[in-house]
């Protein structure tokens, strides 16, 4: 199942739309409350029942990069690929029978588990690869492919409205939705596996530097040293940040200036989602891309340092300029995007290309930790403030200066970091022979 060596003059810019088949396809995740309504009205559930799938597969997304990160770096990216392939198209398919049968339980197992696994081997499967293509610009290139999975939704949303629309909203017609959804996409990961190759590893890659210079640290020794739990902090603290704005924002738009001459309709709330959507995915290429001026450090002191202050202003100006509140909104969440299409990049500065798809597998717990962490933070305040009788834009001042303190944390976390200790790097010996047995094996099975 390892892909083919590239061939020589195979051209590097084919790597990362073999990534993007994939990520595209997988970004659906984040257009699942497009069916949250015709499940609950089909089956007769509630809010909190409609979004388990959702919540499993994110926590499953989390849970296979961290432990299958490994098997991605030994196995290479079309086995990754395919694995993918198959678990996030068999979700939609179990998916499918749930809803003809009715049985929610058969949705959340096939949607949240057997999906969310595909998820998250989906996810770390391009960027060793990516990395190892593009060591002269890892930020870009790891950015266009995480592009995609903020991108998935813009596509994925109307798409599945369409389907529901034409097929209907009952059971049978969300059934049918979801058997096109894992037909199709099957279709579409195939482009990926077919197209994805790796490089001659015993060589430079491209004109710049190697992939291969300088030190290299496996994940085993990763997650022992202080700069990985750094960076966990840093991803974690400001995809928390993001996702408490990103989950609610439809009804967080529509409460803040509910007290206001203009108040804000339901459809002026489904068009700042979009430009969200847009912000997510336009940060994760832009920003990332600029890391590789920048310095990955200044970057990140910027997603933080700057978020902190955009929170600020939108808890100090309240519900007196909509437009500020847009503006800081859109910022955040690039930063957001930008923040999950950096840290590839950040871990191949930190500790090489020698086991980075299993690092990075690693640090996505951090995702799944700032998954649960940021929705409670705003919904049980907002909750709590209602409760007390509070209304209007008062619902999220207290979220708002709690975020501003997790992005302090992780500023502070960011600036801990310092270049990986030597006594946690690989033996140079031990690791060019492994690369010299990972050559001869992908040669012999390509004959």
């Amino acid at each position: 199942m390892s892909p083919p060596l590239a061939p020589p003059g195979w051209s590097r810019w084919l790597v990362p739309p073999a990534a993007l088949s994939v990520h595209l396809s997988i970004g659906q995740a984040y257009a699942w409350s497009v069916f949250k309504p015709p499940l609950e009205s089909a089956l007769g559930l509630s809010g909190t029942q409609s979004a388990l799938p959702f919540q499993l597969g994110i926590v499953m997304l989390g849970l296979s990069a961290a432990f299958g990160g490994t098997l991605v770096e030994r196995n290479g990216p079309r086995w990754a690929m395919t694995v993918a392939l198959i678990c996030f198209s068999s979700g939609f398919l179990l998916s499918a029978l749930g809803a003809a049968t009715e049985q929610y339980w058969l949705i959340v197992f096939g949607y949240g588990f057997v999906g969310g696994i595909g998820l998250g081997i989906g996810y770390i499967s391009p960027v060793s690869t990516l990395i190892k293509w593009f060591p002269d610009r890892p930020g870009m290139a790891t950015g266009i492919a995480i592009m995609g999975f903020g991108g998935g939704a813009l596509i994925a949303s109307p798409w599945s409205a369409q389907m529901l629309e034409s097929f209907g909203s009952d059971s049978s017609g969300i059934a049918l939705a979801f058997l096109v959804h894992g037909l199709s996409y099957s279709v579409f990961m195939l482009l990926g596996v077919l197209l994805v190759r790796v490089p001659r590893t015993e060589k430079p890659v491209g004109d710049g530097p190697s992939a291969f210079d300088g030190p290299q640290v496996s994940a085993r020794n990763a997650v022992r040293t202080p700069q990985f739990w750094c960076l966990w902090i840093v991803l974690c603290m400001n995809v928390t940040a993001g996702i408490g704005i990103l989950e609610k924002a439809a009804p967080m738009i529509t409460d803040f200036f509910a007290n206001t001459s203009t108040p804000v309709s339901m459809s002026a709330a489904a068009g700042f989602v979009a430009l969200l959507s847009a912000a997510n995915m336009a940060g994760r290429i832009g920003w990332s891309s600029t890391s590789d001026l920048v310095g990955r450090k200044n970057i990140y002191r910027l997603y933080l340092g700057a978020g902190a202050l955009m929170y600020g202003l939108i808890a100090l100006a309240g519900d007196s300029s909509k437009p500020l509140f847009i503006l800081c909104a859109l910022v955040i969440l690039s930063f957001y995007g930008g923040g999950f299409a950096t840290i590839p990049a950040y871990l191949k500065d930190l500790f090489g290309t020698y086991q980075v798809g299993a690092i990075h597998g690693r640090l996505l717990t951090a995702w799944s930790t700032a998954g649960v962490l940021g929705p409670l933070i705003v919904n049980w305040i907002a909750d709590r403030q209602e409760e007390a009788g509070k209304d209007g834009s008062s619902l999220y001042t207290m979220s708002l200066f709690i975020m501003i303190g997790l992005l302090a944390v992780g500023f502070v976390a960011n600036e801990l970091v310092r270049p990986v200790d030597p006594r946690h790097h690989v033996p140079v010996p031990a690791q060019k022979e492994k690369e010299a047995a990972d050559v001869q094996r992908q040669q012999s099975e390509s004959a």
